[in-house]
């Protein structure tokens, strides 16, 4: 029941109260002009004359028994108790001013009763216009409300529609940037034909030279492989895993996949580990061959640990597609990833733990160190498996441990979206990070965006800090 219902019920009952009083009122008032007519019609005048009708009331009266007295019941509207006795003997003095007393007290009962009567109606009328006031307040609010929720509404409409297109522009630029790092790779493919061509040309004529000194014997990294490291010594796009041209071999001062520094062993080695326990100490670019593996590879080795990860000047984008997580992108002698498959076949020929090395922009360096580390097949989405944590770093990586790796391309986390276009970048997200090694090199440390889509780790200064430096290394346990 609405407030205005209410207030005409009660104006309703009120009402009726009042008429019920008025019936009551009107009764007495009969029943007193009864009482009062009725001991003078029998009366002589003051001349001691009788009416024309005195004798035969007289003897009618005479007749009748003595002790006797006769009943006159009025019946109003409303039904009352008892019977009222109106005496008609003659002379009746104390009758009448038994008559008078009691219309006496009736007029001041219908006094009484008028007066409750003023007092209810006032007291209606204040109850009504406080409920009118109350109602006006209560419709006030009713319909701010309604106009905060409208505004609320046609707000969160709008937000959600600006989502959708900035969501549709990112996939557009994204679809731009696959479609010129495609042209890239074309182009790039050309490059590696021509420059084939000039390096035969260059065997053929090196072998037409007399030849002064003998050749040293060859090392077992120029027998063919199934596949090399697509890690270039520039800052361009990663390109897809090829076959390597098939030229004839040259001395090792000019070996066809890799350069690295002089070194006392030619190698390949299993790994960085292999290197100095072999006697190389310099830190620098390492030719690899894991164990059970028909592939070679380059990486950066620094005191035994195989650097598989680095971040140091913003110079290389980390925004990029699964396959070129897959075999690895960058400078080895900068910013660069290793490969995901290189990862895979590394960390399964032994047990290895993790080393995640950190710089803020105020010089402060921390470490997190995992004592095991490896990664599952492809068939698996490369999927993470850490160990205990232990440094000084805070522990930003295990919330990862156990989830797959997710790119623009391949969306393997368990977000509703794909936490790469968030985080602009490749990773092991879960819902998304607490980690993004991988993302947005920011110069200053602190950054403005949208999204946290820096490089940063986030019991290290948090989510909405870049840090300056980062690399990630494994060492066999």
């Amino acid at each position: 029941m609405s407030l205005r219902e209410e207030e005409d019920a009660d104006a309703g009952h009120l009402w009726a109260g009042v008429l019920m009083a008025l019936r009551h009122a009107a009764a007495a008032l009969v029943l007193l002009a009864l009482l009062a007519a009725g001991p003078g019609r029998g009366e002589p005048d003051r001349a001691g004359r009788r009416g024309p009708g005195s004798q035969k009331r007289q003897s009618r009266s005479s007749e009748a028994r003595p002790g006797r007295c006769s009943y006159t019941f009025i019946v109003p509207q409303q039904r009352l108790q008892g019977a009222l006795c109106v005496s008609t003997a003659a002379g009746g003095a104390d009758a009448g001013g038994a008559n008078r007393s009691e219309a006496a007290a009736l007029r001041r009962e219908l006094r009484q009763q008028q007066q409750q009567l003023e007092q209810l109606r006032g007291g209606l009328d204040a109850q009504l216009q406080e409920l009118r006031r109350d109602s006006s307040s209560v419709n006030a609010r009713i319909t701010q409300l309604y106009t905060q929720l409208l505004h609320d509404t046609i707000s969160k409409k709008d937000q959600v529609l600006e989502q959708q297109r900035l969501e549709t522009l990112l996939l557009n630029t994204s679809t731009q940037v696959l479609q010129l790092s495609a042209r890239y790779t074309e182009l790039e493919q050309k490059y590696e034909v021509l420059s084939s061509l000039v390096r035969n040309q260059s065997v053929q004529l090196t072998r037409s030279a007399p030849v002064q000194q003998p050749a040293e014997p060859q090392s077992d990294s120029m027998q063919p492989v199934e596949e090399v490291s697509d890690i270039q010594r520039d800052q361009s796009p990663a390109l897809p895993q090829r076959d390597p041209p098939t030229t004839t071999p040259s001395p090792p001062t000019d070996h066809p996949f890799i350069s690295y520094p002089p070194t006392k062993t030619p190698g390949p080695w299993r790994d960085c580990q292999h290197v100095l326990e072999s006697g190389e100490r310099a830190s620098g670019i390492y030719l690899l061959r894991p164990r059970n593996a028909n592939r070679l590879l380059q990486a950066w080795c620094e005191a035994g640990w195989t650097v598989i990860q680095r971040r140091q000047d913003g110079s290389v984008n980390f925004f990029r597609t699964w396959d070129q997580y897959k075999q690895g992108f960058g400078n080895l002698d900068g910013e660069y990833w290793l490969g995901l498959e290189h990862l895979y076949w590394l960390t399964a020929q032994a047990q290895y733990r993790l080393r995640v090395a950190l710089e803020d922009w105020q010089g402060r360096q921390v470490f997190a160190e995992y004592d095991s580390f490896h990664l599952e097949p492809e068939s698996d989405w490369y999927r993470l498996r850490l160990g205990r944590y232990h440094g000084n770093a805070g522990d930003s990586l295990s919330w990862h441990n156990n989830k797959a790796f997710t790119t623009l391309d391949r969306d393997k986390d368990a977000y509703t979206g794909n936490c790469a276009h968030y985080q602009k970048g490749g990773w092991w997200y879960h819902m998304c990070a607490h980690s993004n090694l991988n993302g947005v090199w920011y110069r200053g440390g602190h950054y403005r965006s949208r999204y946290q889509d820096g490089v940063y780790w986030a019991e290290f200064h948090g989510g909405s800090y870049s840090l300056k430096r980062a690399a990630m290394m494994i060492k066999p346990i």
